[in-house]
């Protein structure tokens, strides 16, 4: 039978792989028992780009950015595009194609920014102090002036991309009155990280807050044996981020990408980021974006966003249209794409006729082609 503290250690590759807990390591033995079962759907995740730019962020940390521009795919029909640009903020040991649904459906219709967080996907990883949800605030805010420094802003964020939206929304409240029309926040939170329990029983879930970052700090001291328990452990990884991130039967190839991203995610990235969750608090800063077009919505079947923390937002925004899908976990855009998508072109429409209001003018645009419903 396995200890708590060695079931803690390999549900941590779990939890980091879907944007909330750390990569606390891999049990150093293969264990292939319950692979991760689904269709391969021939999907080629993470294959879209855009026009790559540079962005530097305030403490000199290079970001990888991509602009999908209206002419994308050719030269766009002014009767189904808008001017608002739409800006994609990834969560946690994942980067900017965890949007590859949406990318693909937005495409020629709506400007769109999508970058790595600092430590994330192709963005550098910076000085190790800066790795707070409070200096992802300020990164956006420099790829925003960088790439959409004009016009009417949607912005979207998952899980820490949610909270990166949060920490620019308190920090800069002048940017969110001024240009914000719309903000989506899926499967984030406010606060309250610290209480959740990952799915573990009471007792276990509160033994990995306590040992997560001491033992983070322990494997930044030793990345080879980290590489070489993500080798031998690989199984046990997929496991792990399939009951983590996904709630419903998806491709295993959808498995083995998610876990692509925590794999490439540096393990010192990992440790930096861990501490700042359980104090993450940012109640106060949803007063900026109430009264715009919102969307709050997550998984039913979250172990590391439950829906009480889409509800505390909701508390927060009583304005926010408020979703909870069924038969989802955390990568909820991944799982269920079409209900995401459905949602997040309501939210995109009533931010243009936001636009046209602001402007002035009478009449609407014509509304996106919807998606089918799950």
């Amino acid at each position: 039978m396995r200890s708590p503290s060695r079931t803690v250690l390999g549900v941590g590759a779990g939890l980091a792989a879907a944007g909330v807990g750390a990569a606390l390591g891999l049990a150093a033995e293969r264990w292939t028992a319950g692979r991760v079962q689904g269709e391969a759907g021939g999907e080629s995740y993470g294959s879209l780009r855009g026009t790559t730019q540079r962005v530097s962020a305030d403490d000199g940390t290079a970001l990888h950015v991509e602009v999908d521009e209206l002419d994308v795919d050719g030269p766009p029909d002014a009767e189904q595009t808008s001017p608002v640009t739409v800006v994609f903020s990834h969560g946690f040991c994942l980067n900017q194609d965890i949007w590859h649904y949406q990318r693909q459906w937005l495409r020629g219709r709506y400007r769109m920014v999508f970058w790595d967080q600092r430590g994330h996907g192709r963005s550098a990883t910076g000085p190790e102090q800066n790795y707070t949800v409070d200096q992802c605030g300020a990164d956006l805010r420099a790829v925003i002036d960088a790439v959409a420094s004009t016009g009417p802003l949607v912005l979207v964020g998952h899980s820490m991309g949610g909270m990166t939206v949060m920490a620019l929304a308190g920090e800069y409240p002048d940017l969110i009155r001024d240009r914000v029309v719309g903000a989506a926040l899926l499967a984030t939170s406010s606060g309250g990280l610290a209480d959740v329990h990952w799915g573990l029983t009471g007792s276990v879930g509160r033994v990995a807050h306590r040992i997560a970052p001491v033992a983070m700090v322990g494997l930044t001291r030793a990345p080879r044996l980290v590489d070489r328990t993500r080798r031998i452990g690989s199984d046990f990884e997929q496991l792990l981020v399939k009951r983590y991130s996904y709630a419903s039967p998806v491709p295993s190839e959808l498995v083995r990408f998610t876990a692509a991203m925590i794999a490439a995610t540096p393990i010192d990235v990992v440790s930096g980021f861990l501490p700042g969750f359980d104090v993450h608090d940012k109640g106060e800063a949803l007063a900026a974006l109430d009264g715009i077009e919102s969307l709050v919505l997550s998984g039913e079947d979250d172990l590391l966003t439950p829906p009480e923390h889409s509800e505390a937002i909701v508390r927060r925004m009583p304005g926010a249209e408020h979703v909870l899908v069924p038969e989802s976990g955390h990568m909820v855009m991944l799982e269920h794409p079409d209900v995401v998508n459905l949602h997040l072109g309501d939210l995109l429409d009533r931010a243009d006729r936001a636009v046209v209001r602001a402007q002035g003018r009478g009449g609407r645009r014509p509304r996106l082609r919807r998606p089918r419903r799950a």
